[in-house]
């Protein structure tokens, strides 16, 4: 599939510019095996990237102007790097305006270039398209003009130039996008930076996300609450256990201790986080020990608590991994991402994928009237030159 996306990229830049690229970046989207609405909360987070793709094809153009095509969207745009650069009405292009606006920002001096790239990477989706395409350009540039970048600094940037759009995201996209690994996940703290890979080998299962097609509006107010729970929450702990700095220090037995002194909601959002926290250490060593029917159990259980204790799923992403719980060839399932619409995320044993999909896809039409996509996906490098 990918092989298909780099010919016709890489045919596509020959045609609109008559000359051969002379470089081609591949740079991913990702998902989150666990760790859920951890990452602001001093967590740690799981993600992967995946070989869903933007293709991109450079070339120097020696002027001072960029000539960027959008393949997918059939739209293109210049930018004058001699010119202030400013947000437009044109979305997309933002996020590459952001990317040459942090570059400048930061001291890194390129010229003009010709660029195009298509995708594979299902927007919208959850799987962070964006990343991909702020840090698959960010990485064209800097071989493009051999701009003295560290890995870590691409996400950072990355992560800057969608704040600049307007996007105030974390940094766990852009970093697995930028430092993945085939067959490998990243245990990675948001806060410092750090990280290790583990081995993912899933053994006799796949990894397909179901795509529910739905958005509820919710996200962005209740994204904003939560975190304000969290902080109130954090406070009451941290006034009762002087020694905790954050919920990584917390135990659950020290919350049950002074459950009455929260309210009922933010108990629930806190008693999530820390078990959560403590969910992806497990996970990591069901990985390493290569349980892969515990690792489905964590999945399950992370769910539970994304809907019942943080309450950011709904009723079509219950169902899916309701319906899941009783499948005899799923050991594992959970909402991937934000909530309130979007993937789940499933382990299927191998050679009943087609039978699952079947199933579930009738089962949500008849229930929502929605039809639901698969994607099926696989562990692979971070962002590359091809």
């Amino acid at each position: 599939m990918n092989d298909v996306l780099i010919q016709n990229t890489t045919a596509f830049f020959e045609k609109s510019f008559g000359s051969v690229p002379q470089k081609v970046v591949l740079s991913p989207g990702r998902i989150n095996i666990i760790g859920e609405h951890i990452d602001y909360n001093d967590g740690y987070v799981l993600p992967a990237a995946i070989d869903k793709i933007i293709c991109f094809a450079f070339e120097k153009n020696n002027t001072k102007k960029s000539r960027i095509i959008a393949i997918d969207l059939n739209e293109e745009f210049e930018a004058d790097l001699t010119q202030e650069i400013k947000l437009s009405d044109v979305v997309w292009t933002n996020y590459i305006r952001g990317v040459m606006k942090q570059l400048q920002d930061n001291g890194f001096v390129f010229e003009g270039f010709n660029c195009v790239f298509s995708s594979n990477i299902p927007v919208g989706s959850g799987l962070s398209s964006s990343a991909a395409l702020e840090c698959g350009m960010i990485f064209g540039i800097k071989e493009l003009f051999n701009l003295k970048i560290e890995k870590k600094d691409i996400a950072l940037l990355g992560q800057k130039a969608e704040h600049w759009v307007g996007i105030n995201c974390g940094i766990m996209d852009q970093f697995s996008s930028v430092h993945g690994l085939e067959n490998k996940v990243i245990q990675l703290d948001c806060n410092t930076l750090d990280f290790e890979y583990h081995n993912a080998d899933f053994k006799d299962y796949s990894l397909v996300l179901f795509d529910s097609n739905v958005k509820h509006s919710l996200f962005t107010s209740e994204y904003n609450t939560r975190r304000m729970e969290c902080e109130e929450g954090l406070i009451i702990i941290k006034n009762n256990f002087p020694d905790v700095a954050s919920f990584r220090d917390c135990s659950e037995e020290q919350l049950l201790k002074i459950q009455d002194q929260f309210t009922p909601v933010v108990f629930k959002r806190v008693h999530f986080v820390v078990k959560e926290i403590k969910r992806v250490i497990k996970a990591c060593e069901a990985l390493d020990n290569g349980n892969i029917k515990l690792l489905g159990q964590l999945l399950f259980e992370t769910h539970y608590g994304l809907s019942q204790e943080y309450e950011v799923s709904c009723e079509e992403l219950d169902m899916l991994v309701d319906t899941a719980k009783t499948d005899d060839f799923i050991i594992g399932s959970r909402l991937m991402g934000g909530g309130f619409g979007g993937c789940t995320i499933n382990l299927i044993k191998k050679g009943y994928e087609n039978e699952v999909k079947s199933k579930f896809s009738n089962l949500y039409l008849n229930t929502f009237g929605i039809q639901l996509k698969f994607y099926d996906v696989k562990i692979a490098n971070g962002t590359t030159l091809l």
